[in-house]
């Protein structure tokens, strides 16, 4: 008998389930992705604030003001950073600074504000109750103090 537009093709359940299986596993790993997505959307943000915590642990300030004006080489030009310098860096950051000698950091949370063209990272410093509030550009993962409060839960 000619195939014509009124025979169906044989109704096959093996293929039929296959294919069933196959749109659940890809809507599942789709949906698994858009969370992993969402979950990780600040890690970028929160990958340098952790590293800029990491050199001054290691009391390694010259590295931390690299991060901090994301220039490493930054010492060979550093009257490019005339608007926050080393000295008043080492000032605010160094041993004397306001968090005193970083022995322990912990990133607590991250969040963009609405319009924000960058990330505040809340980070608890040496334990105490008082976070630090970092302000990262998505742009180039330059820090700076952070404008916005940032509660964490």
């Amino acid at each position: 008998m000619p195939d014509t537009i009124f025979t169906a093709p044989q109704y096959n359940p093996a293929r039929e389930r296959k294919r069933k299986i196959l749109i659940i596993v890809a809507i599942c790993v789709l949906v698994a992705a858009a969370v992993l997505v969402w979950w990780f959307r600040y890690w970028p943000e929160e990958h340098v604030v952790d590293r800029f915590f990491d050199a001054l642990q290691a009391k390694d300030y010259k590295t931390a003001y690299g991060i901090w004006q994301h220039d490493p080489q930054w010492e060979q030009h550093p009257q490019a950073h005339s608007a926050y310098p080393f000295h008043d860096f080492y000032r605010d950051w160094g041993p004397g600074g306001d968090w005193g000698l970083i022995k322990e950091h912990e990133v607590q949370c991250s969040a963009a504000p609405p319009g924000g063209n960058g990330v505040v990272v809340v980070v608890t410093v040496n334990g105490r109750a008082e976070k630090a509030r970092l302000w990262v550009l998505k742009a180039d993962k330059t820090l700076t103090f952070s404008p916005f409060e940032v509660l964490c839960r």
